[in-house]
């Protein structure tokens, strides 16, 4: 008995099914296409305007951090204008304050860091001189004058870059000064915004752009208190590790640690290398290395550990996607970027939540079923 042969089936393309699938494409690239060139446009006018941006961003964040104290006092019959004056000056204290704990002991105890810089100085030029560089005067003072030479050389692009530098200090005079009168308005008169712009707004934008505008501050603030809790753990690691070494001036590091939390990437480096500085010039290199060990762990800590867990719960975004926010706004607008990505980020979650309940279809609930007659009443 001959085997049985299965046919061969030749499957052939659906021309209609495959003209179907390519206007299907070509729609979905062309909405795509817009929707870019329309992010592209914004994104473009956001750095057209980007003088006053940059204060209305900083007033917001400033606003809340300064939020649960006006709220306190709201609650307890102020009025608005006389409860933001009052937050804004305590406010402008604590500032002062805190940078008074950073100056006051630094400017005391100037006079012996500079000695202990020299000494320094003193010191790595004997060890210059010995083995394995053997690098005598004469050559350590031709280097010097070289550099000497060459800095006089370029006299017109460092004054330049004085100027840049002056420019630059005096902008953010500008931003900060800016940005605290916003702040000021914001606490007095935000509770208004919501149903002033509600008002504004035709049709179903009236509800929904107040609701995500009210879920974005709430992300606002968590964001906010979330960086503060990683700036004080820094803060408190650090300066605890600093106080067992024995470096000087404990209390204005760790004031500068929990300040510079708030700048993602430079402000760790700052706070790291003056912490490091200080204790090369007053306790010597070995404490100096140790000090490094210190800051590199609770860095390495911060970063894997202690932001990823604190910023996901506050802000219910993902350790990797803070992680990549974080790198795609480095890469993108440097300090700033890096700065600003999270609550971006998270600002974008919102918004995209809210978009979904409301693309969502509704679930069929079938309510509550009908009493079986037949079925026992229970006593």
């Amino acid at each position: 008995m001959s085997p049985h042969r299965v046919p061969c089936v030749t499957a052939t393309l659906s021309s209609t099914k495959v003209r179907a699938a390519l206007r299907t494409s070509a729609r979905t690239s062309g909405e795509l296409l817009l929707i870019f060139l329309m992010l592209a446009v914004s994104l473009w006018l956001l750095g057209r305007m980007w003088s006053i941006v940059w204060p209305l961003v900083i007033g917001l964040l400033l606003t809340t951090l300064t939020w649960p104290p006006m709220r306190f006092l709201l609650r307890r019959g102020w009025p608005p204008a006389i409860a933001a004056s009052v937050v804004t000056v305590l406010f402008l204290l604590v500032a002062a304050g805190i940078v008074a704990l950073i100056a006051v002991p630094v400017a005391a105890q100037s006079g012996e860091l500079s000695d202990r810089v020299i000494e320094g100085v003193q010191e790595l030029r004997q060890w210059a001189a010995g083995p394995p560089l053997n690098i005598d005067d004469a050559q350590i003072n031709k280097a010097f004058d070289t550099a000497v030479s060459r800095a006089q050389d370029g006299l017109g692009s460092i004054t330049g870059a004085v100027v840049t530098g002056v420019s630059t200090v005096l902008n953010g005079l500008v931003t900060a000064i800016l940005a605290l009168f916003l702040m000021f308005f914001f606490l007095k008169d935000g509770p208004r915004f919501l149903p002033w712009l509600a008002r504004q707004l035709p049709g179903r934008l009236a509800t929904d752009v107040p609701t995500v505008a009210a879920r974005g501050w709430d992300t606002l603030g968590s964001f906010v208190r979330s960086q503060a809790a990683v700036g004080l753990l820094d803060a408190v690691l650090i300066g605890l590790g600093l106080w067992i070494l024995g470096v000087p001036l404990v209390l204005p590091l760790a004031v500068l640690t929990f300040v510079s939390a708030f700048v993602p990437i430079i402000g760790a480096l700052f706070a790291g290398f003056v912490a490091v500085l200080i204790a090369l010039v007053s306790n010597g290199l070995t404490d100096a290395l140790l000090v490094l060990a210190i800051i590199v762990v609770v860095q390495q800590l911060e970063g894997n550990v202690f932001q990823p867990m604190i910023q996901s719960r506050g802000l219910g975004l993902h350790a990797a996607v803070i992680l990549l926010a974080v790198t795609l706004g480095g890469s993108l607008a440097g300090i700033v970027g890096s700065l600003l990505a999270v609550p971006v980020a998270a600002l974008i979650a919102v918004a995209w939540d809210y978009l979904r309940e409301q693309l969502s279809e509704p679930s069929e609930d079938p309510g509550p079923t009908a009493p079986d007659p037949g079925a026992p009443v229970p006593s």
